[in-house]
């Protein structure tokens, strides 16, 4: 007998993985704790085989449940871009994005590749830069929707962004999408070690940066001194000099070349870094409705596919 694996389903078991709990996924998708448990049990039955196991204190994924997570995230994508194909091929228009550069590499290939597919008469112009110019830009009605990290500083309309972000995490034209915490990133090439007593090696952009500024103060507070050894005015810059271990990098976990990882603060003797909302900025007009596309899209790209990696 063929078995119909149930899709609302499938995207609670993503959804609870990717949160870490299905508590916060029941409150997600908008259902109790007991429907959600229902759901998980109706997938080990359709699988004939337990989906999780007992790891200390909490549950891990058994081998069928790894297998049945896989084939649950391609199977709602297609799902969802099915959905999305169907109603969006009339839309027409253009979208202007722009994107921090941490998310270039991530984002355009994967999620404007499923965009495109789902609106083929819908035209994006993608522009990745640094925070700096994507604000000015869309300050200047120059972006439909931007993909950057709140800043601390910088002028009033920023500051007031950045408040109303605080405020919650709702849909409407400043939202949080994420808040990851800043972490220091190197190689297994980097020759420093805490015990050697020498300055830690920083890599920075050539010009002011909420990151460098964040190590700086940490490094100061904690009364660890610190030189700059590298410095260049793009992003991949920096990893390739990370890379070759000239010194250490500080971004969030996101992004991350293969070749550079998160290090771990407390064994490399470095101080604890504040965390940064990542934030979603969409600008009313004509296009909205294809920003308010886009934007759910990115929404749940960044729940399901771009997933911080662990310390290495």
């Amino acid at each position: 007998m063929q078995v119909n694996l149930d899709i609302a389903a499938l995207r609670t078991l993503v959804i609870g993985m990717d949160l870490g709990s299905f508590a916060k996924a029941a409150d997600r998708v908008g259902r109790s704790t007991s429907a959600v448990s229902a759901q998980i049990k109706k997938l080990e039955d359709q699988a004939g085989a337990p989906l999780f196991k007992k790891a200390g204190r909490g549950l891990a994924l058994t081998d069928a449940g790894e297998v049945m997570l896989d084939y649950a995230r391609r199977l709602v994508g297609l799902n969802d871009e099915a959905a999305v194909a169907t109603r969006g091929l009339d839309m027409e228009g253009w979208i202007r994005l722009g994107l921090q550069e941490d998310f270039g590499e991530a984002l355009l290939p994967q999620l404007l590749g499923r965009f495109a597919r789902a609106h083929p008469k819908v035209r994006i112009e993608a522009r990745v830069a640094r925070n700096t110019e994507l604000r000015e830009r869309f300050d200047a009605g120059q972006l439909d929707l931007a993909l950057l990290w709140n800043s601390t500083t910088g002028t009033e309309g920023a500051r007031a962004r950045a408040r109303r972000a605080d405020t919650g995490a709702g849909h409407g034209p400043v939202e949080r999408l994420a808040r990851p915490r800043m972490c220091w990133i190197g190689s297994a090439a980097l020759p420093w070690r805490p015990e050697s007593g020498e300055p830690v090696p920083l890599i920075a952009f050539d010009r002011p940066c909420q990151f460098t500024q964040a190590a700086t103060t940490a490094l100061d507070r904690a009364r660890i001194p610190w030189r700059l050894v590298f410095t260049s005015p793009s992003l991949s810059g920096l990893w390739a000099a990370a890379a070759a271990g000239l010194g250490i990098n500080v971004r969030t976990p996101y992004g991350l070349p293969a070749s550079v990882r998160p290090l771990d603060a407390k064994a490399a003797g470095l101080p604890a870094l504040p965390a940064i909302p990542l934030l979603l900025l969409k600008h009313p007009g004509e296009s909205q409705p294809l920003a308010d596309r886009l934007a759910a899209m990115m929404r749940e790209h960044m729940d399901s596919e771009i997933e911080p990696r662990p310390h290495g």
